[in-house]
């Protein structure tokens, strides 16, 4: 975003003590521009101005034309402008934003083109044509745009487009020499500039000159550094160039390109600079030609880091040192061209001659080598050395002729046989190392690998490579920083193929299997042998259990058992543990009388083991807290709470079991609840009374249903009141509590059938009502 100046005395600060940019689109032709201002040399000739395109400004200005530093910190003092805009607006400071348009001012054709862009509109373009007497030419410029904006994402995808086409005047392709050095990218915002945070990364940062304060000289958010566009040419062809500069997309934010005064001028073409960086220096015993002949009857002087090299005035040089060279041909006497090249000497590869050992299986002294194994020995680790091949001789590895065809799988021809690689660097530099062939015979006894069973009894495991590799190390004399390399047979191990890797089931040989193992130390054979590997059964133990221990039989005790499947019990050792706790108990049968959860470890004399779980849980006989009962009614029902750590079940005099504690259409009479522990801890019994009215009672003799009494009265009830009424309220019987009860008749005469009501009042002074009949 263009910053604004809210104040407007800090403008005439900036105006009274800043040197800006200015600019002047009347005093010089556009031929002069470039002959004058651009070109500005007798050795660059026949220019003539082709074309001018800019924007129509009604007379008042133009797109292009002079600027002049003026005393400030541009870098150019003066030259040549091209603008999308007007060019009063590339004026510092860097207050306004520049943003021009003109009526009817188009893009350009060429540019879109050669950029492979489109949609270009404001082109300013000026074509001319120049012949040259040198084989190169070249001008230093600087591009500027106020879309280069600072943390602003836009930076990271607008650009408006320029370009410096050139090519022969009768011919009709363009090549754009306006590009990011060493590249064909043309320069842009897009393609130069730092980073910005969140949006892009720093493109081509190396050639983004600055972003503009306010206070920059010109009016422009950000700046290229200063670039030089460089084109061969032949000497004396006429060619014909095109700057031109365009917005893209739109109008909106200009952009103009600078040119400096008197830049354009000859070169001679050393070629490109041979730099370490690049990959292109020379090698320790490398020289170079440097050719700087150009057409006419020339003298030439030859530079070495700014100092004349004497008596050197051939058209060519041989380098055989690093520094900066340069070149003055003065073309037939008059013309001056300046070649410049920078070269570097790079070292020679680091490489370190070596042994390579393989394992020699059948102790002959002859073996298969993979020659890469020596690599990191060889280079020592360096991942910038490429070591390109093998070679049976030093000769063969210095020319790089006739390489080792299979160095991955080489059979060694003599005994210490020694084969030459062949290393080079980035820049191309080669060192030849040796590498000696020996073997190892080195035949180790191994322990077998024991394993217990898993799962079940079948001899198959899943073992561990990594594991077994530890053992290996561990129990033989060899190097910690030893590996271990795994075969399925003896063959697979001397051609080192099938190797295996992470775990392994012994699906073939259960029980016991055979591996064969090859020890590598750095990568090199250290030994070889075969290990067992060995599984064991596990003890087979009854499953895990649960049990019950009744506290109410403290301290009588209950046994354990290990639960032995397979086997005798003498064949084991036990060990016993109480929530964890070791009980120092080792029998294969325990007596406890606590609660809790029991753990056995039987072990078998492999030293494989099982585990075997009995939780112990509580229990108790019950204790009978409250019996509620509900009687004289309908439905009677009896209803008892207890406590205890035991489950409980109840039952009603002789009747079944149930889980629930209330029981239901209980007849009146004197009942048993038992209540008992399903765990096997006991039984608990209580007498209950539940009190019931007959509804009628037959009074004839016949011994069966002859008197009338209340039922189920509680045995504490000894002060009842019992009163039979007829139905006019009269008292016929006042009965006691556990009498026979009332036979019917009244002072010795037989009352008739016909109902009667009662009245009883317990001890603590409740009282039921009813009736009841008299049948006869």
């Amino acid at each position: 975003m263009k910053p604004f100046l809210l104040f407007p005395f800090l403008l005439v600060s900036c105006v009274m003590f800043s040197q800006n940019v200015t600019t002047d689109s009347r005093t010089y032709t556009a031929q002069q521009l470039i002959e004058d201002i651009l070109i500005d040399s007798n050795c660059i000739t026949d220019v003539v101005v082709t074309n001018v395109l800019g924007g129509d400004f009604s007379g008042t200005d133009e797109s292009y034309g002079y600027f002049e530093a003026n005393g400030s910190a541009f870098p150019f003092q003066e030259g040549v402008v091209l603008s999308t805009g007007k060019l009063v607006n590339v004026q510092g400071p860097n207050s306004s934003l520049s943003d021009d348009d003109a009526p009817g001012w188009v893009g350009d054709a060429d540019l879109e083109y050669v950029l492979n862009e489109s949609n270009t509109l404001n082109a300013t373009i000026l074509e001319f044509n120049f012949k040259a007497v040198a084989d190169q030419i070249s001008f230093r410029y600087l591009f500027a745009s106020e879309e280069y904006q600072e943390g602003n994402s836009n930076t990271c995808q607008y650009s408006d487009l320029f370009g410096f086409l050139i090519r022969k005047e009768d011919e009709t392709r363009y090549e754009n020499i306006a590009v990011v050095p060493g590249t064909m990218t043309p320069v842009k915002v897009t393609t130069v500039h730092s980073g910005i945070p969140g949006a892009c990364d720093p493109i081509n940062e190396t050639y983004f000159g600055s972003w503009n304060d306010v206070t920059a000289p010109i009016n422009f958010n950000g700046q290229t550094a200063i670039l030089t566009a460089t084109a061969n040419v032949i000497p004396n062809e006429t060619y014909h160039v095109k700057l031109v500069i365009a917005d893209e997309q739109n109008y909106r934010y200009d952009s103009a390109v600078f040119l400096e005064a008197g830049s354009f001028q000859l070169n001679t073409d050393l070629g490109p600079n041979l730099l370490i960086d690049y990959n292109t220096a020379l090698c320790p015993t490398e020289t170079v030609l440097l050719d700087a002949n150009q057409p006419g009857i020339n003298t030439y002087k030859w530079f070495r880091n700014g100092v004349e090299i004497l008596f050197e005035t051939n058209p060519t040089y041989l380098v055989t040192d690093a520094g900066t060279y340069n070149v003055e041909v003065i073309i037939d006497g008059t013309c001056i061209s300046y070649g410049e090249i920078i070269i570097e000497i790079a070292t020679d590869p680091i490489v370190f001659n070596t042994t390579l050992i393989s394992c020699d299986y059948n102790l002959d002294g002859f073996t298969t080598y993979n020659l890469y194994d020596a690599e990191a020995d060889i280079t020592n680790g360096d991942s910038n050395l490429n070591l390109e091949n093998f070679f049976l001789t030093q000769a063969q590895a210095e020319s790089g002729v006739s390489p080792i065809p299979t160095p991955t799988s080489f059979d060694n021809t003599s005994l210490n046989q020694i084969v030459y690689a062949r290393v080079s660097n980035a820049n191309g530099c080669i060192s030849i190392a040796e590498v000696t062939l020996d073997f190892a015979n080195n035949s180790i006894m191994l322990p077998s690998y024991d394993a217990c069973d898993e799962d079940i009894n079948d001899g198959i495991i899943s073992f561990n490579l990594n594991d077994i590799s530890d053992f290996i190390i561990s129990q033989s004399n060899v190097p910690n920083s030893a590996s271990v390399i795994f075969y399925n047979s003896q063959n697979e191990l001397e051609n080192q193929e099938n190797a295996l890797s992470g775990t392994y089931e012994n699906i073939d040989n259960p029980y016991l299997e055979t591996l064969f193992v090859q020890i590598t130390d750095n990568g090199l054979c250290y030994a070889y042998s075969n290990i067992n590997l060995a599984v064991f059964p596990f003890p087979e133990l009854v499953p895990d259990e649960e049990s019950t221990y009744c506290l109410n039989t403290y301290p009588e005790t209950i046994s354990l058992e290990a639960g032995i499947l397979n086997g005798l019990p003498s064949d084991f050792t036990y060990q016993w543990l109480l929530d964890g706790i070791d009980l120092m108990q080792n029998s294969e049968q325990i007596l406890i009388n606590e609660t809790g959860v029991y753990t056995v470890i039987v072990t078998n004399n492999d030293g494989c083991s099982s585990t075997r779980t009995i939780t112990v849980f509580p229990s108790n006989i019950a204790t009978i807290e409250d019996v509620f009962v509900t009687e004289a009614s309908n439905n009677n029902t009896i209803t008892i709470n207890v406590s205890g750590e035991g489950d409980y079940e109840y039952a009603l005099d002789n009747g079944f079991f149930q889980n629930s504690n209330t029981f239901s259409n209980v007849s009146p009479g004197y009942h048993t609840v038992h209540i008992q522990d399903k765990n096997g801890c006991g039984i608990v019994s209580e007498d209950v009374s539940v009190l019931g009215f007959p509804k009628f009672f037959t009074p004839n003799g016949d011994g069966y249903n002859d008197f009338w009494n209340p039922i189920g009265l509680d045995y504490l009830e000894t002060n009842v009141i019992i009163k039979v009424f007829n139905r006019y309220g009269k008292l016929i019987k006042e009965l006691s509590a556990f009498g026979s009860g009332w036979d019917g008749t009244f002072n010795g005469n037989l009352l008739p059938s016909d109902d009667y009501w009662f009245v009883i009042t317990l001890t603590d002074g409740k009282e039921y009502r009813g009736h009841f009949s008299l049948k006869r």
